[in-house]
């Protein structure tokens, strides 16, 4: 791929092996269910199967290459399956459709393409040995999304969503749902999880239709569903759209579920004024923001959450306090636990926090802990990345908690008088070292720019 001049990038290389290999995966599994069931039929048609009987332009090594496989492909592959009769309202018809609607063949060499599918060819995805290998080989592919430009933004490390996903502890039969789901990080976690609860067939297949994604973004909606094929669920429950594009009435109490495991996108502006879909004292322009609010709204009484948000969601006047209001009185908010801020690096190098809620009762304290990085280590990195073990001790500490040099508590009260900002510093670390907000800091620039332009025109009438 990397000789091939259509491509740039490891992003780009990374969404061209996607929609390759969320073919042959879709396909080898409809294959199989043909076998499987007499009544089944496959939404893609005979010709465009990875292997198929009409000419094989996949499946065989020795098949179509060169000029002829660059043109069946941009001009044959690509306008089939975006055009997929999807009326019937079969699922995995819509899969494919939307799958190859959002994304392109930037190859341009089509003997580059045919090594690459002799590669894929070596892979069977029948075979669950084949496919829980290359499931984690998928992952470390994904990981390479975190130093791929903007699309970091798509990958939560995977230390996270494994602790998130043991601290939520979801069950079977409950509804769990990632509204940004990504490259499903959140989802594959939480189907492992639910699979060890599972004790028969019938269990095993409900899994997929309870792990809810929304992907609005057409490279991370690709990644997501191969990867939930990959972990054996046939027909993944992700929907493409973003989860802020409707009034937020609209969404009632069928929609409601157990459990939210998110890393909610931040730092974005969000787009085609999404923000008049909620009532007018939440509107604000900030993504973070308008997911937290959606997200409290969307769980059930007694339904739990983890998720990610930015040091910039826990402080602030205006409507960044009246939606920390409303999440400490419609949620007893328990524990927030504070990372360094290089755990997303190189994507973002903000402080973030993980945040633990459940709705139906209001918070009367919230419990702190914060995370500290490796004894020697000064910040993590694409090397040495934030590790599984590393929450063990906030593990031991989680069912039997007490006060220390990096763990507190603060009462509702004490918060309520602070205006419901929520970023606490640890109390027992020395006064010196005073880390500022995001409003201290802009109003520092302020002073500082007010104080340079003073200087500035002092200069220029000594110079007159």
């Amino acid at each position: 791929m990397r000789q091939d001049t259509g491509l740039n990038g490891d992003a780009q290389r990374i969404e061209q092996l996607g929609w390759m290999l969320f073919l042959k995966i879709f396909s080898d599994k409809d294959k199989e269910l043909e076998l499987l069931d007499d009544n089944y039929t496959s939404p893609i048609p005979d010709l465009f199967h990875w292997v198929n009987e009409k000419g094989n332009w996949a499946g065989d090594p020795e098949g179509i290459t060169g000029e002829e496989l660059l043109e069946f492909i941009d001009r044959q592959l690509f306008t089939a399956l975006r055009n997929i009769d999807v009326s019937t309202g079969n699922r995995r018809a819509l899969i494919v459709r939307e799958v190859f609607d959002g994304n392109n063949n930037y190859m341009k060499s089509g003997t580059n393409i045919r090594k690459v599918l002799n590669k894929l060819n070596e892979m069977d995805f029948n075979i669950a040995k084949d496919r829980h290998a290359f499931g984690e080989l998928y992952e470390t592919i994904l990981k390479g999304l975190q130093s791929a430009g903007n699309s970091g933004e798509f990958y939560t490390p995977r230390a996270i969503t494994t602790f998130i996903t043991e601290m939520i502890n979801p069950q079977l039969g409950e509804k769990i749902l990632d509204p940004a789901c990504g490259t499903a990080g959140y989802l594959t976690c939480a189907i492992e999880h639910l699979k060890k609860q599972a004790n028969s067939i019938e269990e095993s297949q409900s899994i997929g239709e309870n792990v809810i994604g929304w992907e609005y973004k057409p490279l991370p909606y690709l990644l997501a569903t191969t990867n939930l094929i990959l972990h054996d669920i046939e027909v993944p429950n992700i929907r493409f759209g973003d989860a802020l594009d409707q009034p937020l009435s609209n969404f009632t109490e069928k929609h409601r579920v157990n459990a939210i495991l998110a890393n909610p996108p931040f730092g974005g502006i969000v787009a085609n004024n999404n923000e008049t879909n909620f009532p007018q004292n939440f509107r604000t322009k900030e993504s973070a923001d308008l997911f937290l609010i959606l997200m409290i709204h969307l769980l059930k009484k007694d339904g739990r959450a983890g998720i990610v948000l930015p040091d910039g969601s826990l402080t602030g006047d205006g409507v960044k306090q009246r939606i920390r209001q409303k999440l400490l009185e419609d949620c007893n908010l328990h524990t927030i636990i504070r990372l360094p801020n290089s755990v997303f690096q190189p994507y973002a190098s903000v402080s973030t926090n993980l945040l633990f809620f459940i709705k139906g009762k209001p918070t009367k304290e919230v419990w702190y802990y914060e995370h500290h990085l490796p004894e020697g280590q000064k910040a993590y990195n694409k090397t040495k990345p934030i590790q599984v073990k590393e929450f063990d001790p906030i593990k031991l500490w989680w069912n039997n908690r007490k006060e220390s040099n990096i763990s507190w508590k603060v009462n509702i009260k004490t918060i309520i008088d602070r205006k419901y900002d929520l970023d606490i510093k640890n109390p027992t670390q020395p006064k010196e070292t005073h880390e500022y907000n995001s409003d201290e800091l802009i109003e520092m620039l302020h002073k500082s720019f007010g104080k340079s332009n003073s200087l500035l025109t002092d200069l220029k009438n000594r110079v007159k």
